[in-house]
């Protein structure tokens, strides 16, 4: 079934979906679940290099590219894990999702494109939705709460700059691994990101310790299965499955990482969050139409 790159696309999506379940059933600091991921997987992904053919440096102006994609993607991380511990891994992981309006708006600003009318149908119907999950009055919600939405939608402006520079990078090389796939400019991303996110876990003070066995497999899991499986059976679809599917399949990532949540953490849900969530999910995927 690994064949089929419909099978690998779902599969990459519902891989993802776990990272925020990950992160809420570990004990260790936000930050350091962040450095575990993008360490782990880094591991994991040059040993896959070095299977599959080796480990080449990219030029200099290309690395560079990728480290500033790095430090976004470090942000990224630093940001939505936060999110997580405050309002949840549903939550957090459709805020994130809203990187596909920030990336229009990129796409407005720096290269001058013209937004497509559904597009700016789907930023306000997004909005909306969200504001029927959280709650018309947001004098009424707890500081806690106010700092996840706020870090969820960060988490989104990073992830949108990352995507870009990741891109730039790639257009810069025609380069690959052996599998056909940009895997060492992950790999490097990772490797980059980590080293990052471990000075900053210790600008903080936080512990870079283990405490369990259990906390240890979660993020070995969370690094493996989610940042390195779940992205490889993603890219490698991409150019074999038609656009509408991508952009509905993509959006399984946010709608199980919300079923996750209500299943495993016993979120609260009534019927008007229900309907805002369907509205977010349904104005990521009209804002992401933009490929098609």
């Amino acid at each position: 079934m690994l064949k089929n790159p419909r099978f690998r696309l779902l599969l990459g999506a519902a891989l993802i979906s776990f990272s925020p379940v990950y992160v809420a059933l570990v004990s260790v600091p936000a930050t350091t679940s962040a450095f575990y991921r993008v360490a782990f997987g880094s591991i994991a992904l040059v040993l896959w290099l070095l299977v599959r053919g080796g480990f080449k440096l990219p030029r200099l102006s290309v690395s560079m590219i990728l480290i500033a994609a790095a430090f976004m993607f470090a942000a990224d991380l630093w940001f939505w894990h936060r999110s997580i511990i405050y309002v949840g891994p549903g939550l957090s992981t459709l805020l994130g999702n809203f990187q596909v309006f920030f990336m229009t708006l990129a796409g407005i600003v720096l290269f001058g494109q013209k937004p497509r009318a559904v597009q700016l149908i789907a930023i306000p119907l997004a909005f909306v939705g969200l504001a029927l999950i959280v709650g018309i009055d947001w004098s009424a919600l707890t500081a806690d709460y106010k700092a996840g939405i706020v870090f969820g939608l960060l988490t989104a402006v990073s992830y949108a700059a990352y995507m870009l520079l990741f891109r730039q990078a790639q257009s810069l090389t025609r380069t690959t691994s052996a599998d056909g796939l940009p895997t060492r400019e992950l790999a490097l991303v990772s490797i980059a990101s980590a080293l990052m996110l471990g000075a900053v876990a210790g600008a903080e003070g936080e512990s870079l310790a283990i405490p369990t066995l259990s906390d240890g497999l979660w993020l070995v899991a969370y690094a493996v299965l989610a940042h390195v499986f779940g992205w490889l059976f993603i890219a490698s679809s991409l150019a074999h499955v038609p656009a509408a599917l991508i952009g509905l399949s993509l959006l399984l990532q946010p709608m199980l990482s919300f079923v996750w949540d209500i299943l495993l953490f016993d979120r609260p849900i009534v019927a008007r969050e229900l309907f805002g969530a369907s509205l977010v999910l349904f104005g990521i995927w009209l804002g992401s139409r933009q490929t098609e």
